[in-house]
């Protein structure tokens, strides 16, 4: 069983700290009133750990679109960059405890892509980037899950988003445990239906990695293993592939259920398909079920219980 505080890092604006440019913040009510109550924050600002205080000028990065530097937008002759990155060195270096992160958007330094890179001449480049504290933190930690505050309006992202969080704090666990293989391989079969409604293909190369035919050792398996997993849970699941591993869970049932309950299931799967309801209702009902006739084994799944019902994420997918 996961504890609900989970340690998330965030951008301080977004919890009302009042470290933006302007001297003001960018308050995030959905992180600062529901996710509090199962995240435990850390919270950082990489501009205020470099000393450029507030209120101060906008900053923006300048240059290379692959190498840019960081200026003041009313002083382009002062590089910024050298400042920025020793603010934010030792920070990341304490954070392998972390199980997300979620970033202010927009920002130079916090903005987890579409950052513009402008030229001499005023103009930006067409490509955009992601802002140098968060480059430098998913290259820190490339399986974190991390998330831009604006993309959580989006029901999709946010749930997926979540769902990754526990993930990825569960495989934490498992590494701070006793690692052996059969422990990979019990992790690997209670997420067997997330994985399959986010990606069969994936699921099917990770079941192949655990075959016991790998010549790696099990702390590099497991890093391999961790690697693969979080990519293939990277993007929300599509409807279909929902429905579809809904119906491979209803046939545990099959042969417990009276012909009414079944009809009963079938019904609410076809309204889900049909976009008449959302992911919630046949997996309440499923569960339902599956708690009386079910058997240990899918009970156990992660895809019947990814995150804390409470948060409801499942009403609006």
């Amino acid at each position: 069983m996961i504890e609900n505080n989970i340690n998330v890092g965030i951008s301080s604006c977004l919890l009302g700290e009042n470290v933006r440019f302007d001297g003001g913040h960018s308050q995030s009510k959905y992180c600062l009133h529901t996710l509090t109550g199962f995240f435990k924050f850390r919270q950082f600002c990489p501009e205020m750990a470099a000393g450029l205080g507030t209120p101060r000028p906008a900053i923006r990065l300048v240059g290379d679109l692959e190498n840019p530097i960081l200026v003041y937008s009313n002083n382009p002759g002062e590089d910024l960059k050298g400042k920025l990155e020793n603010g934010y060195a030792k920070f990341l270096e304490k954070q392998s405890d972390l199980s997300g992160y979620i970033l202010m958007k927009n920002s130079p330094s916090c903005g987890m892509n579409r950052i513009k890179v402008y030229l001499e001449n005023g103009h930006s480049h067409i490509e955009r980037r992601s802002g140098l504290f968060a480059e430098a933190l998913m290259k820190k930690y490339p399986n974190l899950p991390v998330e831009e505050d604006g993309r959580l309006n989006d029901e999709g992202l946010r749930e997926n988003f979540i769902m990754r969080v526990y993930a990825y704090k569960r495989l934490n666990k498992l590494r701070n445990d006793e690692l052996t293989l059969h422990a990979i391989i019990k992790f690997h079969s209670r997420y067997k239906y997330v994985l399959m409604a986010h990606n069969h293909v994936a699921y099917k190369s990770l079941g192949v990695l655990l075959n016991g035919s790998s010549e790696l050792k099990t702390d590099e398996l497991f890093e391999v293993y961790s690697s693969q997993f979080m990519q293939a849970i990277a993007k929300p699941a599509k409807r279909l592939h929902h429905f579809n591993t809904l119906q491979h869970i209803f046939g545990y049932l099959k042969t417990s259920l009276t012909p009414e309950a079944k009809a009963d299931i079938i019904n609410v799967l076809e309204r889900y398909r049909n976009l008449e309801v959302n992911l919630a209702t046949p997996i309440s009902l499923l569960n339902h079920y599956i708690n009386q006739f079910g058997s240990e084994y899918i009970k156990r799944q992660y895809y019947l219980n990814p995150y804390p019902e409470k948060l409801g994420l499942q009403n609006y997918i």
